[in-house]
């Protein structure tokens, strides 16, 4: 049996994978939350004495790599593999920020270079076969750490403090190597709209106050997930009808 030229077993093996790898994300990030290296038998041996599946991460995981299989496909030809292979190593990546940041205020820099180092082995694989899209690759990493960094500066010269963590910074300029130009433009700006829409009602129903600090990588994390698997086009156009308050028209 098929789904979209897919043989069914390989949605099971990757399935397969996923849940482990759903688990896997859980260790690491407690790993990093304790500050603990992650391939230590030491910290294993903490995490097995009260080890619970995270039957969330798990879902997650699994229900993620079955939608990127069904969207890309699997291919006999390496090179037409390349974005399933990527995403598929991005978004284990980007639980594990969400689950750190969301626990601790915090994006560890190991999560985030391991991230940009990934980036660049596909920037480079790309320039093999098409130099123009290497190039655009590294232009979304300047500029989404680019839009950061100035909201960064921007916040402390009037503010007099951080309006965005370091860390969100360094997570948005590697995942710039995965998206691009255009799209990462788009993950900054949808991750400031849940930011706003979200910040504006913890505030309302009081759960937040103003002076309280709400992570921010969540929603990056949220907003790249909502790039990889709705298209640019779909993206773009809903984010001109909002901010052209529906005269927008394509």
């Amino acid at each position: 049996m098929y789904f979209n030229d897919v043989h069914i077993l390989l949605y099971v093996l990757f399935g397969t994978i996923a849940a482990i790898l759903g688990q896997f994300i859980d260790y690491s990030s407690k790993a990093f939350v304790k500050e603990n290296r992650i391939f230590s038998k030491e910290t294993f041996k903490e995490y097995a004495k009260t080890i619970i599946p995270n039957y969330t991460l798990i879902f997650i995981m699994v229900m993620s790599y079955i939608a990127l299989i069904y969207k890309f496909g699997i291919y006999t030809d390496i090179d037409k593999n390349i974005n399933l292979i990527k995403y598929m190593l991005v978004i284990p990546l980007l639980l594990c920020a969400f689950y750190v940041d969301f626990k601790e205020q915090i994006i560890p820099n190991r999560l985030n270079l391991l991230m940009f180092e990934i980036g660049i082995v596909f920037v480079v694989l790309n320039g093999f076969s098409n130099i123009n899209i290497a190039i655009d690759m590294l232009y979304g990493m300047i500029v989404g750490g680019g839009i950061f960094i100035g909201i960064t500066l921007l916040g402390g010269f009037i503010a007099g403090k951080e309006a965005m963590g370091l860390g969100d910074v360094k997570l948005m300029g590697a995942l710039g190597l995965f998206f691009g130009l255009n799209t990462i433009v788009a993950v900054s700006v949808m991750s400031f709209l849940m930011g706003a829409v979200v910040s504006v009602a913890l505030m309302i129903s009081k759960v937040k106050k103003s002076n309280e600090y709400i992570p921010f990588g969540p929603f990056i994390v949220l907003s790249a997930i909502i790039a990889i698997f709705i298209p640019f086009e779909i993206i773009f156009n809903f984010l001109m009808t909002i901010f052209t308050l529906g005269m927008y028209t394509g």
